[in-house]
């Protein structure tokens, strides 16, 4: 070997103990994409919706083993099925964990010989699960003969004084909303015929809350019948009811027993003690929803496991932690129990989403942000992996503001793990309907969502100091976007827009080691200047505009200081005393006023952040608070 190649081998070696280059975003997702296994991907799917279709806790118990089996042999670690507590008592934040469930049979019948069995026979949870609502009660051994009462939606303002004892509510609306009516009312149970898509004219909603007081059933429920027909049935029930009384069969074979409700996590591990995290739901009826998210997550993993075993991805600098629960009820006893790994975990993907067609319109992939409290480098990094992926392969993609309804809640201050969401339509409506199977899955669409997903995962769990300057300069590009919409509403929307976006570069301090954030943040603090230049610019393009509604000037007076993590669902508290006010599980104000809330800001200044975030609105800030601290879910800071 001659001297100069011998010096020019030195010159471009790293030096000694210096970290290696990590890979680029573009490598990782080359190897992702050659690695994946669509096969095995949509195997996973199948195995999945196999069980859960069923939606009662012995087979969700059969799933989670199946998945742990399955994440053994792809080589994952530390691998673990949790058996939460499904007792509809136990608590984790303030949500009511629900009873377990089970059904042996269940079978509903028109008693009229006049028409074929086919006819006849309007619900058998054996052929098609989803003709039983989840939770629904039991009947004695021989079934029980009911008349048949159709309930309007006219008819829910009065559904409580009506008298409905001993009858089946035909109902219009889902009936898992107005379960306490019926309650009230003295029904025997209900019939559904409200479906998100009508079309399917041989699909069954799946009912999936029965609480009276909330989504699960608990042990302050009341165990009503509980069935789901398709529009066709619903069709002839109201032309026989139209001829006059309708009776039916109905036989329920089914048990509430307090027992558990499981979830899966294992990892990929890193050589550092910092995690990232992807969920995905089981105990869900669809192959869309969320078979795929089970199967997207855990082959992105699987890829990921493959690719650093054969040495083209180095080991990263964090653990990468799969976690397939129960939606929220999972995920909030795994934060609950794992108070110092959640500490550790830097960021998240939730995975709750269909994989359907490409052939179809609306199918294409949204992503949505964190909630403005927890502004993060994530937001404007989920969409560059999508950008980059999704052009690879010509298919379109979309970015969506946050919103309640899922696993996101993670983000909030409180748990403090910055998590965006993948989420796509599936064509033909067939969200929470028994027509969501696996033959509508496209394997092209779950390839895209678990391919994004391992490259997400990955390149956080790899980061080190570079990669947090690269984000940042992300982060300010997308802070320029969101700073040009505030431009539109006003200077207080401007100024508001600069703070969170700040917020929004600073957060990749956290890749760093506690010892280097300070040297690191000097480093991009000439991004933060940039975007306080470009607020100031803008400033004179800005018209008087009709600000924000004022708090009342009471609220000035009070701080919330919350009790416990995560949204308040009020499914302890009895429906008639919740008065005007809604359940805080999925209702968007409540939710993001409450991760406001931090028992330094006054109730005036929640309010306003909430109106930034979310818009102008006359919710009554201060009645609400109030109902929570009398109902003991917050307190007032004296």
């Amino acid at each position: 070997m001659n001297l100069f190649l011998c010096v020019f081998l030195l010159a471009a070696s790293p030096a000694a103990g210096a970290e290696p280059a990590a890979p680029s975003l573009e490598t990782i997702l080359r190897n992702v994409r050659a690695a994946y296994n669509s096969g095995q991907a949509m195997d996973y799917m199948r195995h999945a919706y196999a069980n859960d279709r069923y939606f009662t806790f012995p087979r969700f118990q059969a799933t989670a083993e199946y998945l742990k089996a399955e994440m053994e042999k792809a080589g994952l670690r530390d691998v673990e099925i949790v058996g939460a507590p499904a007792d509809g008592v136990t608590q984790s934040g303030f949500w009511t964990m629900p009873l377990a469930w089970d059904v042996k049979s269940a079978r509903l019948e028109i008693l009229d010989s006049s028409l074929s069995e086919a006819n006849r026979v309007l619900a058998d949870y054996e052929k098609v699960p989803a003709s039983l609502g989840m939770w629904s009660g039991s009947t004695p051994p021989g079934g029980v003969t009911a008349e048949i009462v159709e309930v309007k939606k006219a008819d829910i303002g009065r559904l409580g004084q009506m008298d409905l004892r001993g009858k089946l509510a035909l109902t219009e609306v889902n009936p898992a909303n107005i379960k306490w009516l019926l309650v009230k009312a003295g029904a025997l149970g209900a019939i559904n015929t409200f479906t998100e898509n009508p079309s399917l004219a041989d699909g069954r909603q799946w009912v999936n809350a029965w609480g009276d007081d909330g989504w699960a059933f608990t042990r302050r429920s009341t165990p009503l019948l509980c069935f789901s027909i398709t529009p066709r049935q619903a069709s002839l029930v109201r032309k026989l009811l139209a001829r006059g009384p309708v009776r039916v069969r109905a036989a329920v074979d089914a048990r509430y027993y307090p027992g558990t409700y499981p979830y899966v996590t294992a990892v990929v591990p890193g050589t550092g003690p910092e995690e990232v995290l992807t969920l995905g739901h089981i105990a869900e009826q669809g192959a869309q929803d969320n078979a795929t998210g089970v199967a997207a997550t855990l082959e992105a993993l699987g890829t990921l496991r493959r690719l650093i075993e054969a040495g083209k991805l180095p080991r990263p600098k964090r653990s990468i932690r799969i976690l397939t629960m129960g939606e929220m009820y999972g995920s909030m006893h795994y934060v609950e129990h794992n108070r110092e790994r959640i500490r550790r975990t830097v960021a998240a993907m939730c995975v709750d989403t269909p994989a359907a067609s490409y052939d179809l319109a609306g199918t294409e992939y949204s992503f949505y942000m964190n909630p403005h409290v927890a502004k993060d480098f994530t937001d404007a990094f989920i969409l560059e992996v999508a950008a980059s992926h999704l052009r690879a392969v010509g298919r379109p993609w979309h970015e969506k503001p946050f919103t309640t309804g899922t696993d996101t809640y993670l983000a909030e201050p409180m748990v403090g793990i910055p998590t965006v969401w993948g989420y796509s339509g599936s064509g033909v409506e067939t969200h929470h309907n028994s027509e969501d199977t696996p033959g509508r899955v496209d394997e092209r669409s779950l390839r895209d969502i678990s391919v994004i997903d391992a490259a997400f995962l990955y390149y956080i769990a790899n980061a080190g100091e570079q990669e947090a300057l690269w984000l940042a300069r992300l982060s300010e590009s997308r802070g320029y976007r969101q700073m040009l919409k505030a431009v539109e509403q006003s200077k207080e929307h401007l100024d508001y827009a600069l703070d969170r976006e700040t917020q929004a570069v600073s957060s990749v301090l956290r890749l760093a080691p506690e010892s280097r954030r300070e040297e690191l943040q000097g480093k991009f603090a000439g991004v933060i200047e940039r975007l306080r230049r470009f607020r100031d610019l803008q400033l004179a393009r800005i018209a008087d505009r009709e600000e924000i509604r004022a708090a009342p000037a009471d609220a000035a007076k009070i701080i919330v200081k919350r009790k416990r993590f995560g949204t308040i669902p009020l499914d302890d508290l009895p429906r008639e005393q919740w008065g005007k006010f809604p359940s805080g599980a999925w209702a968007a104000i409540p939710t993001i006023a409450l991760y406001w809330c931090d028992g330094h800001r006054n109730l005036a200044e929640v309010a306003r952040l909430t109106q930034l975030e979310l818009g102008r609105t006359d919710f009554d800030f201060v009645g609400y608070f109030r109902f929570l601290r009398q109902h003991n879910y917050v307190d007032f800071v004296e």
